[in-house]
């Protein structure tokens, strides 16, 4: 998917003097995940614009990352809302051991999903889109839960929650 993504921002050409854009991928250390994952899924699809003035690097929307974090995305979105959720006792120390965070990284998600995701500018854009059932208080674990409850599978759920916070779609 991030492929994809990266494929129509490159068609878009240089948000900043629209000069075309070159892949200029690296590579990322994610964390949270298997060790023994596909190199493929380590690399952060970048593109940088080709004009000698210019060279701005841009980054096309992903699935794997979210923003700046070092955790994978879909383990973020898991782990806030099984700490909203609380199912079978999954406690704070709980989540910790089980993904390898500390309890200050686990706090400061909690606080962005709490006080900035709601007033940003990506949610904003995206909040006509899904049903007023999922509120701004519950998420992200509102917003996965309604895509599990209308995917074949809680995978497929997440993989359309994912998609959607990259692309509104």
């Amino acid at each position: 998917m991030d492929r994809d993504l990266a494929s129509q921002c490159r068609e878009k050409r240089c948000p900043f003097c629209g000069g075309p854009l070159n892949q200029a991928n690296y590579e990322r250390k994610p964390r949270g995940g298997p060790e023994d994952l596909p190199e493929e899924y380590l690399i952060r699809q970048s593109l940088c614009c080709s004009r000698e003035n210019c060279r701005r690097r841009t980054l096309p929307a992903s699935c794997l990352f979210m923003g700046r974090r070092v955790y994978w995305a879909g383990v973020i979105l898991v782990i806030m809302a099984l700490r909203q959720n609380r199912p079978n006792g999954a406690s704070t120390i709980k989540l910790m051991r089980m993904f390898g965070i500390s309890r200050k990284t686990l706090f400061r998600w909690i606080d962005y999903f709490r006080e900035e995701f709601p007033i940003s500018a990506q949610w904003q854009r995206l909040r006509g889109r899904v049903h007023a059932s999922v509120r701004n208080s519950e998420l992200p674990g509102g917003l996965l839960h309604y895509f599990i409850r209308y995917a074949d599978s809680a995978e497929e759920g997440l993989v359309r929650c994912l998609r959607f916070l990259a692309t509104g779609v």
